[in-house]
């Protein structure tokens, strides 16, 4: 008898045990799921090529799923390469539908156009959440690889961190440096 409380005891608490851990890992999934759609929507907001009010993000496992509706093909392309590129995410699935079949030729250049916005964005975002640049003060343009940024940071480390963040950056062939800094010589 004795050893029968003793193995229902054994049994509950493995049970309870298990209980919690898997419902840690459903809010850690949860909470990282919020925080992939928070960046996937920011990127979708910051991309000026795009209307993100017509596009929406939802998330299940690190899974993009996107849905709305976009002008044209290059868009939803754009919108898949945006998202794809952001940390964490494991897959997109790209259902936006497209209202108007573009009318130009997939050439070289409106691919080389998506790219470009591709970067702006991708640079744009990755400056927003480094928590030691001010994402905000920085312009961000691309024109076949070579990113420009413009704009004032507090330090000279600043800006050299911005540059990083945009060379490391998938796409950027070359950085052009317009950043001013506010850094006051110091009277030695």
């Amino acid at each position: 008898m004795k050893n029968s409380i003793i193995s229902v005891l054994v049994a509950a608490s493995l049970g309870t045990a298990s209980l919690a851990a898997n419902a840690e890992n459903t809010w850690k999934d949860s909470a990282s799921d919020a925080w992939i759609d928070g960046k996937a929507e920011t990127t979708l907001m910051l991309n000026g090529n795009l209307d993100s009010f017509d596009i929406n993000t939802d998330v299940k496992n690190g899974k993009v799923i996107l849905t709305g509706k976009v002008d044209r093909e290059v868009d939803k392309a754009l919108a898949t390469e945006l998202v794809m590129s952001l940390d964490g995410v494991a897959d997109v699935d790209n259902q936006l539908t497209v209202s108007e079949e573009m009318n130009d030729e997939d050439d070289g250049e409106v691919m080389q156009s998506l790219n470009d916005a591709k970067i702006e964005t991708v640079v744009k975002t990755r400056l927003m959440f480094e928590s030691e640049v001010s994402g905000m003060d920085i312009d961000v343009e691309s024109e076949m690889g070579e990113v420009t940024l413009s704009g004032t940071v507090d330090t000279d480390a600043e800006r050299q961190l911005a540059i990083k963040i945009a060379e490391n950056t998938n796409d950027v062939k070359t950085v052009v440096d317009m950043l001013k800094t506010n850094d006051k010589p110091s009277n030695a």
